[in-house]
């Protein structure tokens, strides 16, 4: 099975250095013709919004045909033996091969929605047959249990960005310019509420959730083991290095994510993130590269309290709000076809003038 490569010591680096800035440019000519088209101004809200935010980040390729992918992440967590999930971490591998198996919920949608599906392994433990599917990149058979060491040693948490890297600039170099991040791995929620926790200051107790669906007395548990975690990794939060977040409290996928959202961003590609733990992961981009926010779309709110708190933290409003809380990239390829509207929107509507309509006048 294929393992993950070292990057070059400034791979991580210098792909943050290549992103740039949404053009300031493109998105005021973006906004210029959304005016001119039959509407009136503003009527058409927030995809509105969305049609100038992909202009700014695709510029001269806005008007290209839109391809749509879908990179479930997935990895197992060793702070699963402190029972903080409602399922065993054997389930991340039955899941797996259910996506292999076309069974999922996450297969269907991208079916319906014509988003092609990779699953990335990372860090599963477990053999994987090969498939067509599925992307082997195997760092670790999952990470050690937070709460009493690091869950990532310095080079997994590079050898997991890498991944995320890699695929970026194969998304890129396939012609995607549209792109879903989902994940699956036993224990991630947990591993998402304590970078939360890292990040933005709120407590554990306030960014837990019910996770695979646990109840309360759990839940609390689950947020005292977080506090273990925190306490034993960090002298003060919010902790300002992403890097040393991943390192103690974060997860296989969530590094390779952390790594794609980057990358994708270097390339003036847009990311559709879906829930709790993708969020997780595209926070940590940004805080390694604050210029990524500008190719981000939040996909849709998930129930688990630290979303929110994650959403806020970077700005995003989520274009759906159905209570989910699966993952799998299900939440970010449902908002892709609202996406996709708005981009159809902006490039087919006609204008007053070539509909020989009559504009609004200020008399």
């Amino acid at each position: 099975m294929e393992k993950a490569k070292i990057p070059v010591e400034n791979d991580l680096l210098n792909t943050c250095a290549r992103v740039a800035p949404l053009s300031q440019e493109e998105f005021a000519v973006a906004r210029a013709r959304l005016d001119t088209l039959t509407k009136p101004l503003g009527s058409l809200g927030r995809l509105e919004d969305i049609a100038a935010q992909w202009v700014a980040s695709r510029q001269k390729d806005a008007g290209a045909p839109i391809c749509k992918a879908v990179y479930v992440f997935a990895a197992d967590h060793g702070v699963t033996v402190e029972g903080v999930s409602a399922y065993p971490s054997a389930v991340t591998h039955q899941m797996v091969l259910n996506f292999l198996g076309d069974g999922a919920a996450i297969n269907v949608l991208a079916r319906l929605h014509d988003a092609r599906l990779r699953v990335v392994d990372v860090g599963v433990d477990a053999d994987l047959e090969e498939h067509p599917l599925l992307i082997p990149r195997k760092v670790a058979r999952g990470t050690a249990n937070m709460a009493c060491d690091a869950a990532m040693t310095d080079e997994q948490v590079s050898f997991a960005l890498s991944v995320g890297l890699e695929q970026a600039n194969k998304a890129a170099a396939s012609g995607q310019n549209l792109v879903a991040i989902g994940e699956m791995g036993i224990g991630n929620t947990t591993a998402a509420s304590a970078i939360t926790s890292a990040l933005t200051g709120n407590s554990a107790d306030l960014v837990t959730g019910t996770g695979t669906g646990i109840n309360d007395d759990v839940r609390m548990h689950k947020a005292a083991v977080i506090n273990r975690a925190l306490d034993r990794h960090f002298d003060k939060i919010p902790h300002a290095d992403p890097i040393a977040i991943l390192r103690n409290v974060g997860g296989l996928e969530i590094a390779a994510m952390t790594g794609m959202v980057v990358g994708l961003a270097s390339h003036r590609i847009v990311s559709v993130c879906d829930g709790f733990i993708s969020t997780a992961a595209a926070a940590l981009a940004v805080a390694l590269q604050p210029k990524v926010r500008g190719y981000l779309i939040a996909g849709h709110q998930s129930v688990e309290p630290g979303h929110r708190l994650l959403l806020d933290h970077l700005g995003l409003e989520p274009l759906l709000s159905l209570k989910m809380r699966l993952g799998e990239g299900t939440g970010a390829v449902l908002a892709m076809s609202i996406v996709e509207s708005a981009i159809a929107l902006y490039l087919k509507m006609a204008t007053f003038k070539s509909a020989g309509i009559s504009e609004v006048t200020d008399d």
